[in-house]
């Protein structure tokens, strides 16, 4: 199949990019750095002849909920109507576990927004929701990194490795349409200012952690609320087998 990936050069973009081309697909890789605009359209005509599928597998940079709103609209827009235009037969989105159980978040906001518009759009469709990725504990605390310390709220997640999630997206872009796909997660719970601390154990670096709800992540997104649905897909990637591979 001629499968194009949007978001190629991201953390899970490049791994699907990767997981495609292995099974002997014909993947078209989607990014603004390859001349690809999903903001303007720029070059997206072109990048969709002749693709079956696509793989939505773009992020947006940090912002407030009406710009995430609004960046999320835009592209998933812009990305459904060229689709359209070109006959792409399914259209594959990473979403994030529990985007509809907590209000405050501003990426998940714009996430809300983007499966909306994929679930009314003209293209068949399959929204593919997972936990937060193994290096997202790390990447959460770099946000607020200042002096050797930063603060991290204590959220209880069950991360999924982010070659897993890439393989589940490969698969899935390669079939029929499904609506809406199961939560696919990590084999284990963990706390994220432990998967913090741990990770920057296992890269040689030393930084003092704050637990604290004051940032990105408030009391609403405490207890189950990221963890997957008892109906999860779980993928076999531990926490421990990613952290060896950072070392």
């Amino acid at each position: 199949m001629r499968i194009a990936v949007a978001g190629a050069t991201g953390n899970i973009g490049a791994r699907t990019v990767n997981a495609l081309e292995q099974q002997g697909h014909e993947v078209v890789r989607i990014s603004r750095s390859l001349g690809v605009d999903l903001q303007t359209g720029e070059g997206l005509d072109a990048a969709l002849d002749g693709v079956q599928a696509v793989v939505d597998a773009t992020n947006a940079p940090p912002a407030d909920r009406a710009a995430s709103v609004a960046y999320f609209g835009t592209t998933t827009r812009t990305l459904l109507a060229a689709e359209e235009r070109a006959g792409v037969r399914h259209h594959v989105l990473l979403s994030i576990v529990g985007v509809g159980r907590t209000q405050g978040n501003a990426h998940y906001a714009g996430k809300r927004e983007q499966e909306r518009l994929v679930a009314d759009g003209p293209v068949p469709w399959t929204i593919v929701p997972t936990t937060q990725f193994h290096d997202f504990a790390a990447m959460v605390a770099s946000w607020t990194e200042q002096d050797g310390a930063a603060t991290i709220a204590p959220l209880l997640v069950q991360p999924v490795a982010p070659a897993d999630v890439a393989a589940v997206l490969a698969e899935v872009a390669a079939g029929a349409p499904q609506g809406r796909h199961v939560d696919v997660a990590g084999p284990e719970t963990q706390d994220l200012v432990d998967m913090a601390r741990r990770t920057h154990q296992a890269r040689g670096r030393e930084m003092r952690l704050v637990p604290s709800w004051s940032g990105a992540f408030g009391t609403a997104m405490a207890g189950d609320v990221l963890l997957p649905g008892e109906d999860a897909r779980i993928m076999p990637t531990t926490f421990d087998k990613w952290l060896a591979e950072q070392r």
